[in-house]
């Protein structure tokens, strides 16, 4: 049975994971990205990791995704706008002849998506929307079965849409994007918290962070609104970390895009958490591998 390694680089964190060919994790590591996370002190630390999670050189191939969008034909990943000096970086052509073997890459938003459509929240759905709430706000599109990332590798870039045209500066070179309302940063910004201490108010009973939560709601379901009427997916996945607290902010989202949208065009929609957590990414990275073994 084949076998692939898919990589998920994070601003903190570089997550690993060794697949076989229907989905089975065989093993897994997690190491510290190295800051700055500059491009090659980063794909140095991805080349030691592969080594060690893959001593053996069992696994004939590797997907990664990158915080951004990568080229038509994932060669090189074009631009993270949240690490440093990321542009244009020919992340595959460098990383292959140190590993030995193909290396497919992905916008890590578009790998979740891809592994939340294989074997999570997604498995049933043709067509779709995932969004990762976390450093940033990452977005994934499948049209058909078919991941969907636009003429030029940048499509499907949910989070940068506008929701304030008044709002706070993107690194995307927007201006008050739906990542600027949903995003660590974001929470960090208008409350001083970390969206975990939030939560943990938020359960404890607080009426500011319940009324927070809320308010963060009805901004994601404003910032959904748009790609629901232009694409009409069968569903929404919510992903990254801060989808913890979903059940504090996931009704309010529900009813915003109900008062917005007329339920015809919103027909068996369904609203769901991501089912595979931190490892989506890593699954998803994976299944490109495979893809690419299979062309």
């Amino acid at each position: 049975m084949k076998q692939v390694i898919g990589v998920d680089v994070g601003g903190t964190a570089i997550k690993l994971g060794r697949f076989t060919e229907v989905g089975e994790c065989l093993t897994s590591l997690t190491v510290p990205t190295p800051q700055p996370q500059l491009p090659e002190p980063v794909l140095k630390a991805v080349v030691a990791a592969i080594q060690t999670l893959d001593p053996d050189g069992l696994a004939a191939a590797v997907g990664l995704g990158t915080p951004g969008p990568a080229c038509p034909k994932r060669r090189t990943a074009r631009i993270a706008i949240n690490l440093p000096e990321w542009i244009d970086v020919p992340v595959a052509d460098w990383l292959e002849p140190r590993l030995d073997r193909p290396v497919t890459l992905g916008n890590d938003a578009n790998c979740a998506g891809v592994g939340e459509a294989w074997l999570g929240a997604g498995r049933h759905f043709q067509n779709l929307i995932l969004l990762t709430l976390g450093t940033g706000c990452g977005g994934c599109v499948i049209l058909n079965g078919e991941l969907f990332t636009g003429h030029d590798g940048a499509g499907g870039e949910l989070g940068l849409v506008t929701v304030n045209p008044d709002g706070p500066p993107c690194n995307s070179g927007n201006s008050g994007s739906l990542e600027q309302y949903v995003s660590i940063g974001a929470v960090q910004r208008e409350m001083g918290m970390d969206p975990a201490t939030l939560m943990a108010k938020a359960e404890a009973g607080d009426d500011g962070a319940i009324a927070f939560w809320q308010r963060y709601g009805q901004r994601l379901g404003i910032g959904l609104v748009s790609a629901l009427y232009i694409l009409n997916p069968e569903a929404v996945i919510i992903g990254g970390g801060i989808s913890a607290a979903a059940p504090w902010f996931l009704p309010a989202t529900e009813a915003e895009i109900h008062q917005r949208i007329r339920p015809h065009y919103r027909r068996g929609l369904q609203i769901r958490t991501a089912a595979l957590g931190n490892q989506a990414g890593t699954v998803g990275a994976a299944r490109l591998a495979l893809s690419r073994l299979c062309q």
